[in-house]
């Protein structure tokens, strides 16, 4: 079926000409909303058992290395890797504990490149300069945690930080050109409209990203939302609601970004709500459906 955006799967097969998988790990570090340096209290949405399958088991990085790459392999039948650096906040550390932890992918023959998901007010230019050291073997991606552009969104979800750090992130990176920036935004946040949403693609649409990843507001165990849901206080998207406003936003984001991802899933034991996150499979089939209905541009 023809895709309307340039999903990760085809820039992946782009670049590297076989299957690629990205490892996820956990590398043990913290992060400054959670530890105090900022708050103790963390995104209202934030629980990272829902998603990383190595958060509080604590495995050295190459044994998580080797593991995963042992059943991607399997499962997936992938030849090349990419090691993402995924739990918590991943530039939260010193220097020499960073490169330390990011060493860890030497060895690995068929591991092709190297992801960083941090904060935007956790990177510098002695940490990218760390970052860019790699990219002479192999390819360099940072994901920086953004959530919406709007700052009273981000207040209220205890981001402690401004839509203002994220540009200045940005800014910084574009200097580097074998570093490759993403967003991460999540749709559906509270007290967001659809204009809202909107005005965030519009905004990112004119920024030096290389790709997005969109999330669908849902609702994890132990978290500060979980709390908001059970009193009433969150209204969560149905899953046509969800599509449609995807749809609009993927029509505002240019046609050489990077689709990182189009729907979160969560660990079922996690996952409060809503209950169709984890049909993923389904419900990018109902959005290929939705988008030729429509007619909208086909990538190419």
């Amino acid at each position: 079926m023809q895709k309307h955006y340039y999903s990760y799967n085809q820039y992946l097969r782009k670049t590297f000409g076989v299957r690629t998988h990205r490892l996820s790990l956990d590398a043990g570090f913290s992060c400054p909303n959670t530890d105090g340096t900022l708050s103790n209290q963390g995104c209202t949405f934030c629980n990272n058992k829902a998603f990383s399958r190595y958060t509080s088991q604590k495995k050295p990085i190459k044994q998580q290395i080797a593991e995963s790459i042992q059943f991607a392999s399997k499962r997936y039948k992938a030849k090349k890797f990419i090691a993402y650096f995924q739990s918590f906040t991943n530039t939260y550390a010193d220097i020499r504990t960073l490169a330390k932890e990011y060493n860890q992918i030497k060895g690995f023959k068929d591991i092709v490149g190297i992801s960083v998901s941090t904060r935007p007010d956790c990177i510098n230019k002695e940490k990218l300069d760390l970052l860019a050291r790699f990219s002479k073997d192999y390819k360099v991606y940072i994901e920086y945690g953004l959530q919406s552009t709007h700052d009273k969104t981000l207040e209220r979800i205890n981001r402690q930080h401004s839509f203002a750090t994220f540009k200045k992130a940005i800014e910084l990176t574009k200097n580097y050109k074998n570093i490759y920036p993403a967003a991460h935004i999540i749709l559906g946040l509270p007290g967001e409209s659809k204009e809202n949403m909107l005005q965030t693609a519009k905004t990112l649409a004119k920024m030096p990203l290389w790709g997005i990843k969109i999330h669908c507001l849902h609702i994890v165990k132990d978290t500060a939302l979980a709390k908001q849901y059970k009193k009433g206080q969150i209204q969560l998207l149905s899953k046509g609601q969800y599509l449609d406003i995807l749809i609009d936003f993927l029509k505002l984001i240019p046609k050489d970004f990077v689709i990182l991802r189009l729907v979160s899933d969560a660990n079922p034991k996690q996952l409060i709500a809503p209950k169709w996150l984890n049909q993923k499979n389904k419900v990018l089939q109902e959005l290929d459906k939705k988008l030729n209905k429509r007619g909208q541009r086909p990538f190419s």
